[in-house]
């Protein structure tokens, strides 16, 4: 009974000391980080961001859940930091179809498939001075996911969804309001 007890314990401890296993987890994790933009489209915004492009407005209205973070990774140690907290995520539930690692930077694009259907779409970018993620949850075309990944639509989205979002919205000065007396 004690042995069992023990390996539970074991179990259990080993578990939350792992890495993040996934989204939400890394997302709720650093949403409150230092420098970092933490995105969570709702469902009615969704259109708005639809109208980026034609190829958006196909893969935007199958979509149920989209987010979009962008992170410091000023440090080499925070850079592998991140890439292994994301290879975590990506590992054992995902299905690669894009990977370029470049030293500690990384270029990749995973998806989670149900039947003929992609259901999740995560593109993960760390150019060792800044990281993002883009996340979808919905039903996707396999094809158009593909075509989308080798012409960079999705690195085009993640820099949309920024402007989106910053179009009009006040936002932190980086200057102190007394240094511009």
């Amino acid at each position: 009974m004690i042995k069992r007890a023990l390996i539970l314990g074991s179990f259990m401890l080993l578990s939350a000391c792992s890495t993040y296993n996934s989204i939400d987890s890394f997302y709720e994790a650093h949403k409150n980080d230092d420098q970092v933009t933490a995105i969570r489209v709702p469902q009615f915004m969704l259109s708005l961001i639809s109208n980026i492009s034609p190829e958006m407005q196909s893969l935007i209205g199958n979509t149920r859940d989209l987010r979009y973070m962008q992170f410091p990774s000023t440090t080499p140690a925070r850079t592998q930091f991140l890439n292994k907290q994301m290879n975590g995520i990506t590992g054992s539930s995902f299905i690669e179809v894009y990977r370029k690692n470049d030293d500690l930077k990384r270029n990749i694009v995973s998806i989670r498939e149900k039947r003929n259907a992609v259901k999740e779409i995560l593109i993960y970018n760390n150019n060792a001075a800044r990281g993002s993620f883009l996340y979808f949850n919905g039903n996707f075309d396999p094809v158009k996911v593909r075509e989308m990944a080798r012409s960079e639509e999705f690195q085009k989205l993640g820099d949309g969804l920024i402007d989106q979002f910053n179009m009009g919205t006040p936002g932190i000065n980086e200057k102190d309001d007394s240094d511009q007396n």
